[in-house]
């Protein structure tokens, strides 16, 4: 049966003058780019949300690669923002690439890059004044046992990201460095008991990360909370360093400890909106101690 001068049902629609596709014109098609609605054949469609496509139209509907490559960059800064804990995980992310680099720099080279981050107290002599290896020490594990850095990393993970939840990102950022300082300043002030340890250099991790313990343990003091554990834990770490041959610094550890435990006391004893000025106070009052220490030997070298 026939509808007016159209095809009759079921009978086979011709194709028009028309109906071919704009980028092959041998190519027959009914379809249509749902865009500028040019007739496009099948190996010219591109499925998109809006439809189907020609090729133009959809380059014309991407964004450039800068654009993209700024959007991506935006999604995932707001991705690590959303992070609970971003300074602790960057924190750990830092020291794997710093590993990977000085295992690099021992498995084919000289230990550059360690010896170029390590810190002894010789760096703080007037004349070979290197303050900066005070703060890139604390970044930096010993290469010849893995286990160095996995335990560091594990207990970041275990024990830092509860610290940052508690205290706050920028606190704790702080506190990470000053303890991290405190392990160095541990070092350079011992070689006033012992002067021949102005030559003996220091991967300077561990001190940080017995700051956040110590950190910690002030913490759950504070919330009365048994801390017998965390107590016993500590100690029998620190012990460690008293073992002959192990070549660990308890000095560092010491320092560490020290300055964590009383970052921690003063970011409680300053706690809530009306003593934030107290607590910047205090928090600029321990980066100062800090920096008066580093510069001890400028006062009096060890041995004379």
């Amino acid at each position: 049966m026939t509808n007016g001068s159209g095809p009759a049902f079921g009978e086979r629609v011709e194709y028009g003058p028309d109906d071919v596709c704009y980028r092959h014109p041998n190519v027959h098609s009914f379809t249509l780019c749902q865009r500028c609605g040019r007739t496009i054949c099948g190996d010219c469609q591109v499925v998109s949300a809006v439809g189907v496509l020609c090729p133009e139209c959809t380059k014309q509907m991407q964004a450039p690669v800068t654009q993209r490559a700024a959007r991506s960059t935006r999604v995932a800064g707001r991705r690590i923002a959303a992070l609970e804990t971003p300074v602790t995980y960057a924190i750990m992310a830092l020291c794997t690439v710093v590993f990977i680099a000085q295992w690099l720099g021992s498995a084919f080279a000289d230990d550059g890059v360690t010896r170029a981050l390590w810190y002894a107290p010789l760096y703080s002599v007037p004349g070979v004044f290197e303050p900066w290896r005070l703060v890139t020490a604390m970044f930096t594990h010993s290469t010849g046992f893995i286990f160095h850095i996995l335990f560091n990393l594990y207990t970041l993970w275990l024990f830092g990201r509860n610290l940052e939840q508690m205290i706050g990102r920028v606190a704790y950022a702080l506190l990470y460095v000053f303890a991290g300082i405190g392990g160095s300043l541990g070092v350079m002030l011992w070689a006033y008991a012992d002067p021949q340890t102005m030559l003996v250099p220091t991967v300077g991790a561990s001190g940080a990360i017995f700051g956040v313990l110590a950190a910690t343990l002030v913490a759950l003091k504070a919330a009365q909370v048994n801390i017998t554990s965390l107590a016993v834990l500590i100690g029998l770490n620190f012990a460690i360093g008293f073992i002959p041959g192990t070549a660990i610094s308890w000095q560092a550890h010491l320092g560490g400890m020290v300055v964590g435990a009383l970052t921690m006391w003063m970011l409680l004893a300053t706690r809530g909106p009306r003593r934030r000025t107290l607590r910047v106070t205090g928090l600029v009052g321990i980066g100062v101690l800090l920096v008066v220490l580093a510069g001890a030997y400028f006062v009096m070298v060890p041995g004379g």
